[in-house]
């Protein structure tokens, strides 16, 4: 029963179908793989698939396919199948090899489909030695047989091209062998075992425990080196599903410098790692530049240039406030990316932790479309009104790349521990002819920033957009304001004091809705109160309105400040449509201020893959036996060719292991060479039996 299974255990295993199955799945796989980005944050894939499919493939491994523990089985019992393929196939295969076939028999030497009969002119002794010296020069190995049929010439030429099976056949053993211990394979061992546990990535390396540690005699790993400019470090992150692990290396590894080049739209030409490797055990210090595809390596790890961050550059930042009634620059911050600090004001009522969380001084962004500047994939706005009012958005067909100057990510996080992030650009971007200061938000890491756009005066400056704002959102302004833009509308002494009154309370009324949360305030409004033939010019009514009262708040704050009144013109009027539409995203902000980069001091970090691969020559010698036994498959025949020597007669036939174009012509050739050399005459076409 037991020998049973185990014979078709074996049978299933070593079977030619089972391995063709596995390298199907297996090449699937790749085309997932290469489809799929792998490796990257899993934030991204939640953007990216949506919150249904993103934890179907995280549980089929489509994130991190060639570490996937179904690929590394189906690996490994490829390398099962393959060698069980072998050992299955060595006996019989070398019987063959070794076999001359001497024991053929007449009628089925008659049965091949080249055949020939010649008439020797000699006796049968010389036509015996002549066709086995013939066969001798042709490179054929023979051996003579008495059949009780005659005198049979067996031999075989090519029977080391068998070899390519084995050649091709090992080769695969080799490489999936190499690619199982290049792969996580040990690492995951040591996870399923229970030795190790992953780790989070947010963390001191002081604080991670033991369990999340690797030893320098981990035998295959692959993790990114981040070190600052003056920094050093002597260990390598290795990412495994959601979680880390610490791989610690034998040796430091110190950045000198960071070199990076610029094409003229500010991407990266050539970026390049100055560092220094000092060996643990002795204290040898020896000094390497490392860059893309010039990697360096050292006690069998080798490291690789990958990519660069910020290294903890220090910003100048002037918090200015977005609280209604309280104008100005609240703190000025100087901040370190990569550090955090107390942002608190007993006054206003808020505390946070602000968290700076990385720093870029190159932005390259396709600023094709929208207006003359910005296209699909660059920061938009916020607008909530915009199903009324409409979009003028247009799209473009040739991209545009251009550096948008530097720009800076940070955290707010409140007592709870619920933080939202911010993404602020620090020199303006022109949309459409106007200047606009971009400030990005999201609430969680798997969402796309939301911009907001700040607009500049005629001066290039945000002044006007911060005291425009402030009185508008004030309500002790509110009545000033109302009042102000009630009387420019309709003059007193004209007799249209009703008209003048019922204005008044129709903006007191649009400003009162509009401070709560902007247009979308306005937008339900509109949808509860007016017909829907008539929400279009409902929309456009209030929105004078608020730009009429946009406009006395900037002609009051330039009284205050002793500026000249200003005429209202179309560029005016652009930008007080573009303040209001910035005042109304500001609701959902979500900050009690905005933070301005003034000034910055940037400062790189390198990130190095470190790598070891013992597998690897293991996979280079599997290649070039694959190359091999493919040649030695395809370019070594072997044929076979047997004479049949009788009284009078000699019989040629001719096998292949593969039938190609050329057998017929060799098949010729040989029968012509054999006639010659016996005296016979050669077979005519159509009396030579399967020329």
């Amino acid at each position: 029963m037991h020998s049973g299974i185990a014979r078709a255990l074996f049978e299933l295993l070593s079977s030619m179908r089972f391995a063709i199955s596995l390298l199907t799945i297996l090449s699937i796989a790749s085309v997932v793989g290469t489809v799929v980005r792998q490796n990257e944050p899993f934030n991204a894939y939640l953007n990216q698939f949506g919150p249904f499919w993103f934890p179907v493939f995280e549980k089929l491994g489509l994130y991190s396919v060639y570490n996937a523990g179904w690929f590394l089985v189906i690996l490994a019992f490829l390398v099962l199948s393959t060698t069980l393929c072998i050992v299955r196939q060595t006996a019989p295969m070398l019987r063959e090899m070794r076999s001359f076939r001497e024991r053929a028999r007449e009628a089925s030497l008659r049965s091949f489909a080249h055949r020939a009969i010649l008439v020797p002119a000699v006796p049968e002794a010389d036509t015996i030695e002549r066709a086995r010296a013939y066969l001798a020069h042709a490179g054929f190995a023979s051996r003579v047989a008495d059949n009780g049929e005659g005198t049979l010439l067996a031999a075989r030429q090519g029977s080391a091209g068998r070899i390519g099976y084995f050649l091709a056949h090992g080769a695969i053993v080799l490489i999936c062998v190499g690619g199982l211990l290049d792969g996580n394979l040990p690492l995951r061992l040591q996870v399923w075992l229970g030795d190790k546990h992953t780790t989070t990535g947010n963390q001191l390396i002081a604080d991670i425990p033991e369990s999340a540690r690797l030893g320098t005699g981990n035998p295959s790993f692959r993790g990114d080196v981040f070190i600052p400019e003056g920094r050093t470090t002597s260990f390598a992150v290795l990412g495994l599903a959601d979680g880390i692990l610490l791989q610690e290396l034998p040796f430091n590894v110190a950045l000198d410098k960071f070199h990076i080049e610029h094409y003229e739209n500010g991407m990266p030409k050539r970026f390049a790692s100055d560092i220094r490797v000092t060996d643990r055990s002795s204290g040898k210090t020896t000094q390497h530049t490392i860059e893309v595809n010039r990697p360096l390596t050292v006690d069998g790890i080798t490291l690789y240039q990958s990519s660069f961050e910020d290294g903890g550059s220090r910003l100048t930042i002037k918090a200015r406030s977005l609280l209604p009634g309280r104008p100005g620059v609240l703190r000025e911050i100087e901040g370190v990316v990569g550090e955090s600090l107390a942002f608190a004001d007993a006054t206003a009522g808020f505390s946070y932790t602000l968290e700076f969380t990385d720093f870029k001084a190159f932005n390259v962004e396709d600023m094709r479309g929208s207006e003359g500047g910005q296209g699909d994939d660059a920061p938009r706005g916020m607008d909530k009104l915009q199903r009324h009012l409409g979009s003028g958005a247009k799209g473009a067909e040739d991209r545009d790349m251009r550096n948008i100057g530097p720009s800076f990510t940070f955290k707010l996080r409140d007592p709870a521990g619920q933080a939202r992030e911010f993404h602020n650009y620090m020199l303006p971007i022109e949309q459409g002819e106007r200047w606009f200061l971009y400030t990005g938000l999201r609430d969680a890491q798997a969402d796309a920033f939301r911009y907001m756009r700040i607009p500049l005066d005629e001066r290039g400056s945000v002044d006007s957009w911060f005291a425009i704002r402030d009185r508008l959102l004030d309500p002790a302004q509110r009545d000033t304001l109302v009042g102000r833009f009630a009387a420019r509308s309709f003059p007193a002494g004209r007799g249209q004091d009703a008209m003048r009154e019922a204005l008044a309370q129709s903006a007191r009324q649009t400003l009162g809705l509009f401070a709560e949360k902007g247009y979308e305030t306005l937008g339900g409004f509109i949808e509860k109160s007016v017909p829907e033939a008539e929400r279009g010019q409902a929309a456009d009514v209030l929105v004078r309105i608020l730009q009429g009262l946009a406009f006395e708040a900037w002609t009051l704050h330039r009284e205050t400040t002793g500026e000249a009144a200003l005429e209202l013109n179309p560029a005016r009027a652009t930008f007080l449509n573009d303040t209001i539409a910035a005042i109304s995203d500001s609701h959902f902000y979500g900050a009690p201020a905005w933070l301005q980069l003034d000034a910055f001091e940037e400062r790189h970090a390198t990130v190095l893959q470190a790598t070891r691969s013992p597998g690897m020559p293991l996979v280079y010698l599997g290649a070039l036996l694959l190359v091999l036994g493919v040649f030695a498959m395809l370019y070594i025949r072997e044929r076979r060719l047997f004479v049949l020597v009788k009284p009078n007669e000699a019989l040629v036939a001719m096998s292949s292991n593969r039938r190609t174009l050329d057998v017929d012509e060799t098949f010729r050739q040989h029968v012509e060479g054999l006639a010659a050399v016996l005296g016979a005459p050669v077979p005519a076409s159509d009396s030579r039996e399967g020329a």
